[in-house]
């Protein structure tokens, strides 16, 4: 009898817990719409797609053919410098010149030799999976901290993508390491430390110059929170890793290097071109097209950085003196007003005025599209136009061969999202300047 009382006092708790499960359940079900939409929960969002996505990324490795465009020009341009090249005018693959810097160079010798000399293609793929599955990690923790983008848009920006899975794991393009280390880079930049974060921005430079469309963002970060002389350590930090990374390529003929791995004036073929197909290939080509372009960069930079970023009511030239010497002390420096847009939005406006973005180059703003997209509150652009100028975006970067329509769709998306950003809400608005003042 008392083992039958045992018995029954031993069900108890199954049904407890069950409830318990129910009630958890129930509330989840509830705040659905919560976890969706707030951005408090991103970080849990976050994980449920980092899983989803190891899954969906080693399907495609498996089941996607891998399709060879750069992969043995890389091996062939590294083995010259194993063998003893160093000669940057001297160093070539199968798709031509090697035309990047040094640390590309030291990136994909590991992964030559990791790869059994470059062969061993499932091996990069696999590497390059977790190298995609680390830039999510390092992106998802920047929107963390600056909690603005609601968490169903990170849906779009992973499992959604197929051509940003196709870039990194079945292309094997060098765009993803420079990406991976400059999202480091920022989060470093968000946790204040600017030496270790310049130092990261600096390798990425190193690895394809893209990286440089942000630049311009920084040193006006770098300006507003140290001045002229307190940003000089900075800026060498990113000077000397350059030298110094460059160096036996510099010892043996510093102009060929130079020429080379930052060629300014590099000419791209009108065939792959995504973003021109609608121009004639002699406009797309001519020489005043693309000064044109860089002047219209040019003024654009300026134009953000005289009336969106700088709100102090001082004179521009305030930024070259020491904070403390300024007369409006330096706002601090958040994740979301200062950093996370002012990098964001000048790579944004170098793209938009690049002279030609190919397939790969997607990468350079994929991951940052939520953020110019959702960050900046703008009742005329809803949830519902926002994201389909995220998938016509996505739609023109999948169209292969790209046709007049496809770029021209491109440039509407970007000049809703330009447009967006400059008419949102001031980073430093001027009434927090004005309380200051008085008090």
């Amino acid at each position: 009898m008392a083992a039958g009382v045992r018995k029954r006092a031993r069900a108890g708790p199954p049904p407890r817990l069950a409830g318990l499960c129910g009630q958890w359940l129930r509330r989840a079900w509830q705040e659905r719409r919560l976890l969706l939409l707030e951005p408090r929960y991103t970080l849990l969002v976050a994980a449920c797609l980092c899983l989803a996505e190891v899954g969906i990324t080693f399907w495609v490795i498996h089941r996607v053919a891998y399709t060879e465009i750069d992969w043995k020009a890389y091996m062939a341009e590294v083995e010259g410098v194993i063998n003893g090249t160093y000669d940057y005018t001297q160093l070539q693959g199968d798709t031509g010149p090697l035309v990047y810097p040094a640390g590309f160079v030291y990136i994909f010798m590991g992964l030559y030799y990791v790869t059994g000399h470059g062969t061993d293609i499932r091996m990069a793929q696999h590497i390059f999976a977790v190298l995609y599955l680390a830039t999510l990690l390092l992106v998802f923790l920047i929107y963390h901290q600056t909690c603005k983008v609601p968490p169903f848009v990170f849906f779009f920006m992973c499992c959604a993508s197929y051509r940003v899975h196709s870039i990194f794991v079945l292309r094997l393009f060098n765009d993803p390491v420079a990406m991976a280390l400059l999202f480091l880079s920022i989060n470093l930049l968000l946790a204040q430390r600017w030496g270790w974060g310049c130092c990261c921005f600096s390798l990425a430079v190193s690895v394809k110059m893209n990286v440089l469309l942000f630049a311009p963002g920084l040193l006006f970060l770098l300006l507003t929170q140290f001045g002229l002389r307190g940003a000089l350590p900075k800026l060498g930090i990113c000077a000397v890793l350059q030298v110094v990374l460059g160096l036996p390529f510099l010892l043996e003929n510093p102009v060929g290097y130079l020429s080379r791995s930052f060629d300014l004036g590099r000419q791209f073929l009108f065939r792959w071109t995504v973003n021109w197909r609608f121009l004639p290939e002699t406009l797309f080509l001519h020489r005043a097209f693309h000064l044109a372009l860089l002047a219209t960069h040019l003024t654009l930079l300026l134009l953000f950085v005289l009336c969106r970023w700088h709100r102090t009511g001082e004179s521009i030239l305030s930024l070259l003196k020491d904070p403390s010497k300024r007369k409006v002390p330096p706002q601090p420096l958040t994740a979301n007003h200062i950093i996370v847009s002012t990098l964001f939005t000048s790579n944004f406006i170098g793209i938009c005025f690049s002279r030609s973005l190919h397939y790969q180059f997607y990468v350079w703003y994929f991951h940052t599209l939520p953020y110019l997209l959702w960050a900046t509150p703008a009742r005329w652009l809803t949830h519902l136009l926002r994201l389909l100028v995220l998938g016509l975006i996505e739609l023109s970067w999948n169209t292969y061969p790209s046709t007049s329509c496809s770029s021209a769709a491109l440039h509407v998306c970007h000049a809703v999202i330009l447009l967006q950003l400059w008419l949102g809400p001031q980073p430093f608005p001027k009434s927090t300047q004005h309380s200051k003042k008085a008090h």
